[in-house]
């Protein structure tokens, strides 16, 4: 069969994001809302502080941060324009701007904390976002970062992908082709670009499904690489993967939660 196009060397960001906000919901948002509490809870996100939130998407850490901080202590920026739209109308007062990790929109020194959600899979130059980072944040500010365990942690990713390869050995596994995931990865990134890393931690959280439909349509609204690759596929081969994973998933007639795994890592910038 012929595996559908997948992104090849550096990435750009916005990849498989330009998308309605209600459709990255579909999928992923119902893990990064309550991932979105632990991670500023991992990042000591508290009262006094201004942050950055890069890679906002349709704002589930924004509003977070908003909870904690207020609309005029937070900023954001997405590369994709409907993510920046979104996030803007459910945050109103919020200063969201469109611009990538890696050519962050904002002014030198004006954060006291830079938080990536979720983001740093699908940065094409993540040395150069750390720069960034280090370059918006005041002195002894720091930069925390998250991403999706790649050894299994995602249950809904993982799924899918064992899936696709079952059908077609050469699927674009994410495990496989993006950067980070695995343990330590985002930490010695930190450590090489000279920031003080902290050690590392795991962010557990599960999603509800109403039933296998309700996960299906996820992978239908075209979301990121998973959601990329499933709209590519043919009408058999996108049938098959989808009895594949059902398969997997024991086969659920009724309702079920899947749990995700975020490995995250706080620095300190040099």
């Amino acid at each position: 069969m012929r595996t559908p196009p997948s992104p090849e060397g550096p990435l750009d960001g916005g990849w498989g994001f330009q998308i309605p906000g209600k459709d990255y919901d579909s999928f992923m948002g119902r893990y990064s809302r309550p991932l979105a509490t632990q991670f500023a809870d991992a990042a000591d996100v508290s009262a006094g502080l201004t942050v950055l939130d890069v890679g906002c998407g349709p704002g589930a850490l924004t509003g977070e941060l908003v909870t904690r901080l207020g609309v005029r202590s937070v900023m954001a920026c997405d590369p994709s324009a409907p993510f920046v739209q979104e996030c803007s109308a459910r945050h109103p007062g919020v200063d969201v701007r469109p611009g990538a990790a890696e050519e962050i929109p904002f002014d030198d020194a004006s954060f006291d904390v830079v938080l990536a959600q979720l983001v740093l899979h699908f940065v094409g130059d993540p040395e150069r976002a750390l720069a960034q980072f280090r370059r918006v944040l005041r002195p002894q500010g720091r930069a925390a970062v998250c991403v999706w365990d790649a050894a299994g942690g995602m249950q809904m990713l993982r799924a899918f992908w064992d899936a696709a390869l079952a059908v077609d050995p050469a699927a674009p596994d994410e495990s496989r082709h993006l950067r980070f995931g695995q343990a330590g990865e985002v930490s010695e990134l930190f450590a090489a670009a000279g920031w003080r890393a902290l050690p590392e931690t795991t962010l557990t959280v599960s999603a509800a499904y109403d039933d296998f439909d309700d996960l299906w349509s996820g992978f239908l609204a075209g979301v990121g690489p998973a959601g990329a690759y499933c709209l590519g596929l043919s009408e058999q081969h996108r049938a098959q993967v989808r009895a594949q994973v059902f398969h997997g998933l024991g086969s659920p007639t009724g309702g079920f939660s899947l749990d995700a795994v975020a490995r995250c890592a706080v620095a300190v910038a040099p």
